[in-house]
């Protein structure tokens, strides 16, 4: 099978048995795909240099180490001619004026560590009826899209190149101006008596090295196999508001502990 930096990790699972475990052997990070769940949320989404990024890695160690499996490096087709297939535009967003298409890109933001996503809500807060807001980044932004289709928005995603996603959220024939409602949310006052509740029964993670959206997808894949009597001890850098919205959802409670900058533990458990 040729490969290049746009082949997606299930195209490589799907085509070798042994993939898997090559993989994992390229950097620590790569053990979450053992997780089935994780694996079917991840991999079909997930570039070789996508999944470069999240293990501090290049997509030459990917070539090297999946080379004895039979895999070989194409050297011929670009990454332009590689990008994913777009699915045809919806008629709505072709109809758009410019200056009904809201651009903001947030890959700068994200490299420097930055969360975008209160900035992102000033933009959904201030689009006019019949505006279109065009998120710009390199990563198919999974959480951002449900979070927004829970209000209302339809998601378009296009495929530039692997440096450039563009995702497109939009409410067709919308009439009045939209919101996006996103709660602060403060430190639990019944942390250390939920906290002790589960003592000796603890899955303790940290996500606080992960770039997104791998720290939702962690968190999420741990839940789909935490033990019901058991809870999930989350270190991460940040209050996770699009983790937070999708827990409500499963059905799940969780508590807060803001530590310090850059520093947040999370308890998240099913109460009975």
């Amino acid at each position: 099978m040729l490969i290049n930096e746009r082949t997606k990790i299930a195209q490589l699972l799907k085509h070798h048995p042994d993939a898997l475990e090559t993989i994992i052997t390229i950097a620590p990070d790569f053990k979450k795909l053992r997780n089935p769940i994780l694996r079917k949320l991840m991999a079909g989404r997930t570039t070789i240099a996508m999944a470069s990024k999240i293990g501090g890695c290049k997509p030459e160690d990917f070539f090297k180490a999946l080379a004895p499996l039979g895999f070989e490096v194409d050297t011929v087709r670009t990454v332009s001619e590689d990008t994913p297939e777009n699915k045809p535009m919806p008629a709505y967003l072709k109809s758009l004026a410019a200056n009904q298409l809201v651009h903001f890109d947030v890959r700068a933001m994200l490299a420097s560590g930055e969360d975008p996503l209160k900035s992102i809500q000033q933009k959904v807060n201030a689009l006019n009826p019949g505006q279109a807001l065009l998120i710009v980044n390199n990563f198919e932004p999974v959480p951002l899209i449900k979070l927004l289709e829970r209000q209302g928005y339809s998601a378009y995603v296009r495929f530039v190149d692997s440096e450039t996603i563009e995702t497109y959220f939009y409410k067709e024939n919308a009439t009045s101006e939209t919101t996006m409602q996103v709660d602060e949310v403060a430190d639990s006052d019944d942390w250390d008596e939920v906290l002790s509740k589960y003592d000796g029964r603890l899955v303790e993670i940290d996500v606080r090295h992960l770039e997104m959206p791998m720290p939702m997808m962690t968190i999420l894949g741990e839940l789909d196999v935490l033990p019901e009597d058991k809870a999930l001890f989350v270190n991460h850098k940040k209050i996770p508001v699009f983790l937070l919205t999708e827990l409500k959802d499963r059905g799940f409670e969780y508590r807060i502990k803001d530590v310090q900058e850059g520093e947040v533990y999370l308890l998240i458990f099913k109460d009975k």
